[in-house]
């Protein structure tokens, strides 16, 4: 497997299928197959696959670490941009579709609607994220405060369901909020049980080398 993850071909392949849920929504939008009310079809297909690639982000350390294959560690920046990619694909549709890219238009819904002051939170965050993804930034940053800068991405997790649940909340549908919830709960739990784990690690080996 880390072989087939280390191939110069591996980087192209998952690009291109990060890429696909666009493709499909372009088409679906150019063939008229998004429904009666296409332009809230987008808006939430995008916030939806914003949200997959959330996961999809989150699970590749568990994945690396549970299966033994550090070569998916490479994969983890582009996943990351895509998150960001997703998300300001999903605010340009809603500002341009719902309200016709009129700015004072769309702080009056931020103010008046919970749910997009929360996504615009979280949207904020993928854009510290995204800014400071490149080598440059590490360096320039430290890797110390690189990491800490970076863990917001849980942060931006809890405020992406937060954002779901609420705009879900008019309709009393929370079905697919519940599927996303557990994923990233799971997610977000490992990391802590790992984390509790590699701590309990360290102190035994330095209980050790004090006892020589």
């Amino acid at each position: 497997m880390n072989k087939l993850l280390l191939h110069r071909a591996a980087k192209p392949v998952v690009f291109v299928l990060a890429l696909l849920p666009l493709a499909w929504l372009v088409l679906a939008a150019a063939t008229d197959q998004l429904g009666a009310n296409p332009a809230e079809a987008l808006i939430r297909s995008l916030g939806d696959w914003t949200l997959r690639m959330l996961c999809l982000v989150l699970a590749v350390t568990p994945l690396r670490v549970q299966t033994g294959t550090p070569a998916l560690a490479r994969f983890r920046r582009m996943l990351g941009l895509f998150v960001f990619f997703y998300a300001l694909l999903h605010l340009l549709s809603y500002a341009g579709f719902d309200m016709g890219l009129d700015a004072a238009e769309i702080a009056r819904d931020i103010a008046k609607r919970p749910f997009i002051l929360v996504g615009m939170l979280a949207f904020a965050l993928l854009v510290l994220l995204a800014a400071t993804s490149l080598d440059r930034a590490i360096r320039w940053l430290g890797g110390k405060r690189w990491r800490a800068l970076h863990r917001s991405v849980y942060a931006v997790a809890v405020l992406a369901v937060l954002h779901f649940y609420w705009m879900r909340a008019g309709k009393n549908d929370f079905a697919e909020v519940l599927v996303y919830g557990a994923i990233l709960a799971a997610l977000l739990g490992w990391r802590v049980w790992h984390h509790a784990l590699r701590r309990q690690g360290d102190a035994a080996r330095e209980g050790a080398l004090k006892a020589r």
